[in-house]
């Protein structure tokens, strides 16, 4: 990834101090583990929650996996009856042709088994760096980078952590500001303010315990 010649400059100490005063918000805020029982199960529910909501996701996750327990199973899942199960979660025609597809590569490429690095993620259908980033963490406690969906990138771009509508750039612009050690955890914190103050539409300002360092707080 390129440095940022253009993004505004953020104090590393106050990039500090949003994140532990989130931390402190939302001690919950561990990404759905209590459905995890191995890195198959991240990946494909990973793959479903882009796009709807952690319930939606939540409520289809013992069916599916009651019904197809592995990626053998999965592979050779019967289009029609797979969609039935993953309907409730939206776009549920490409989400189960991913699931699939991905399931496939790890049962004919790597023996059935989630591949625990950036590069190999990245071969799999369905799977960017936000998806292969959370599997990465939640999966096999590993920080290689940090996902960025919309609440991740509405708050970097409201508190000032970066400019760019990209994802990539603002992914790199939040490596630089956060140490290594906090980029999966960030995320799931910044997930959890995005979702339940900073919403896209009618932010709880008045009561965001980050109003102090956030730009878009101030311009209001």
């Amino acid at each position: 990834m390129s440095a940022r010649p253009d993004s505004r400059e953020y104090p590393r100490w106050d990039a500090d101090k949003v994140y532990r005063v989130l931390c402190s918000k939302y001690p919950d805020a561990a990404w759905k583990q209590r459905h995890f029982r191995s890195p198959f199960q991240i990946l494909i529910l990973t793959i479903l929650s882009a796009q709807t909501t952690d319930r939606q996701v939540d409520a289809i996750a013992d069916s599916l996996f009651s019904r197809y327990p592995d990626s053998a199973a999965l592979a050779s899942a019967l289009t029609p009856e797979l969609e039935g199960i993953i309907h409730s979660t939206g776009f549920f025609h490409a989400k189960a042709r991913h699931i699939m597809g991905a399931s496939r590569v790890l049962h004919e490429t790597f023996g059935d088994k989630v591949p625990d690095d950036m590069a190999s993620l990245l071969t799999l259908p369905g799977v960017g760096r936000k998806t292969a980033n959370i599997v990465l963490y939640h999966a096999f406690s590993k920080n290689e980078g940090i996902a960025v969906d919309t609440h991740v990138r509405r708050l970097a771009n409201r508190i000032g952590f970066s400019s760019s509508q990209d994802q990539d750039r603002v992914e790199n612009d939040l490596m630089e500001l956060f140490p290594e050690g906090s980029w999966g955890h960030l995320t799931d914190v910044f997930i959890a303010h995005g979702r339940r103050c900073c919403m896209a539409r009618g932010p709880l300002c008045e009561q965001c315990p980050i109003s102090c360092y956030c730009a878009f707080f101030k311009k209001r």
